[in-house]
């Protein structure tokens, strides 16, 4: 699989090396493609987690990044939230969870739909 605008290893979870590799393919395409419907920049803060990472960082049990259907995405301005977000929504997530410096996306088929505030 080739990705545009991401390196596997930005997916790794920082206990793991080449953790990256566990992510979901299809969740990478979606990603990937709100990236280019965005036309900024997006630098994970988490993507793929350990058990024992997820615990370590304070991650809710059943987490989707131990499944590697999720993605923290940095953004710490309202400009670049709602550009995020929007391209998300049309690359097709439905489960969006909005914080102060941070967007939470995952495809995660066993979780209802939301949008949420941290």
């Amino acid at each position: 699989m080739t990705l545009d605008w991401f390196q596997i290893d930005e997916f790794d979870s920082p206990d793991v090396e080449g953790s990256g590799r566990l992510m979901d393919a299809d969740f990478l395409i979606a990603l990937n493609s709100a990236r280019n419907f965005a036309k900024i920049p997006f630098k994970i803060n988490s993507g793929y987690r350990t058990k024992e990472w997820n615990q370590r960082c304070g991650g809710r049990v059943g987490s989707s990044h131990l499944k590697g259907v999720a993605a923290d995405i940095h953004c710490n301005n309202s400009a670049n939230r709602i550009i995020i977000v929007k391209s998300l929504i049309n690359a097709g997530f439905k489960r969006i969870g909005i914080a102060k410096s941070f967007i939470h996306c995952d495809l995660d088929n066993d979780k209802p739909d939301a949008i949420w505030l941290y």
